[in-house]
């Protein structure tokens, strides 16, 4: 940071001048004092100068978005998304007056989509999704009548669907899901009341398990992503209200612990504030958690990058698309994808890419 004057500096005044005549005295010290003044301004401009440049060079926001093929479904929000073998898959969701059960193939290296095999269940909105073992698993969400608990589990190489086991909690939509160490995780959302139990399916027994319930309050419409074997769960709304707190879930010792609060803490030097909210998309690329868009007061475009190493966030370069809650995202490679979502009065279709460090074109 820039600061003002030097504290137990001392400024150099010069020999005291003799003059010919009392006469003058007085102007010739006058200009002489403002000579002196101008000197130390000289001095001291570029050292500030300096501190501003280091101070951008520290808070410089990288990341560069870039569009990519539209999604070739039809518009929708509240869709799911999860990734296998290098690739993404997209599905379900509305168009704000249908549902569906179609479910989208994307190839990041061709930079196209491909149709699968439809999921097949009802259609629904605000379900979830998870990898565990080779497989992704899809259920719970909200047929537009029922809140539902049913679950299915996608085969890559087969292109087909496998009723698994209900999940065993409550029936419910706008829960949160995590995939760690081959096993799924499911907690929090809506069943009429908002929830905070957590529940582990194991597809080599294809069981539920309950497990201690999430650490902070009950919520729905949280984030949640996986690092270093460790899920995160953050965010979110309860009883109308934006959360502000962060929890790390350890699989091993089944622990909750509080990470930094998203808030603006002077004490520690840090300022969170700006990143919860909820209805967000979140992705992960090598190691790092990101989460964006969404809504706090207004529909949102900035992301954020979460380094589990130090429990940090720095912001990433403002998404370029439409600020938009219900999104899809994922991480394939060294990229985080978004897409699809709405603005409120329209459903999109449109398909991001981001490149985390590389500089903004």
């Amino acid at each position: 940071m820039t600061q003002g004057p030097f504290p137990g500096a001392t400024v150099w005044r010069g020999p005291r001048l003799s003059l010919p005549t009392p006469t003058y005295s007085f102007p010739i010290m006058k200009h002489a004092r403002v000579l002196l003044w101008l000197l130390l301004l000289a001095c001291i401009t570029p050292l500030l100068s300096c501190s501003d440049d280091d101070t951008d060079a520290d808070t410089e926001i990288v990341g560069d978005w870039t569009s990519r093929s539209q999604f070739e479904g039809l518009a929708r929000n509240s869709a799911v998304s999860f990734t296998l073998n290098g690739k993404g898959y997209v599905g379900l969701g509305t168009d704000g007056v249908d549902r569906f059960k179609d479910f989208w193939e994307y190839t990041p290296g061709t930079n196209t989509w491909r149709q699968v095999a439809d999921f097949p269940g009802a259609a629904r909105i605000q379900a979830v999704a998870f990898t565990a073992g080779g497989k992704g698993y899809v259920g719970t969400g909200y047929d537009g009548t029922n809140k539902l608990k049913d679950f299915y589990a996608y085969d890559p190489a087969a292109n087909k669907w496998t009723k698994v086991a209900d999940f065993a909690g409550t029936a419910r939509y706008g829960a949160v899901a995590l995939g760690i160490e081959d096993k799924g995780y499911v907690g929090t959302g809506y069943d009429g009341n908002f929830k905070k139990d957590f529940w582990q399916y194991d597809p080599s027994t294809d069981q539920w398990t309950q497990k201690p319930s999430f650490g902070g309050n009950k919520r729905v419409g949280a984030a949640a992503f996986t690092l270093h074997e460790t899920g995160y769960v953050l965010a979110g709304s309860d009883n109308d209200l934006i959360l502000s707190d962060m929890w790390a879930y350890n699989p091993a010792t089944e622990q909750w612990t509080e990470r930094h609060s998203l808030t603006n803490n002077t004490d520690e030097d840090y300022d969170y504030s700006s990143v919860p909210r909820t209805s967000a998309s979140t992705f992960v690329v090598n190691n790092r958690g990101f989460i964006a868009l969404g809504t706090n007061g207004g529909y949102l475009t900035s992301c954020w990058e979460y380094n589990p190493d130090d429990d940090t966030w720095v912001a990433k370069t403002t998404f370029e698309g439409a600020a938009r809650i219900q999104a899809v995202g994922f991480g394939l490679g060294d990229y985080g994808y978004l897409g699809l979502g709405t603005t409120g009065s329209t459903r999109l279709d449109d398909f991001w890419q981001l490149s985390p460090d590389a500089e903004s074109e």
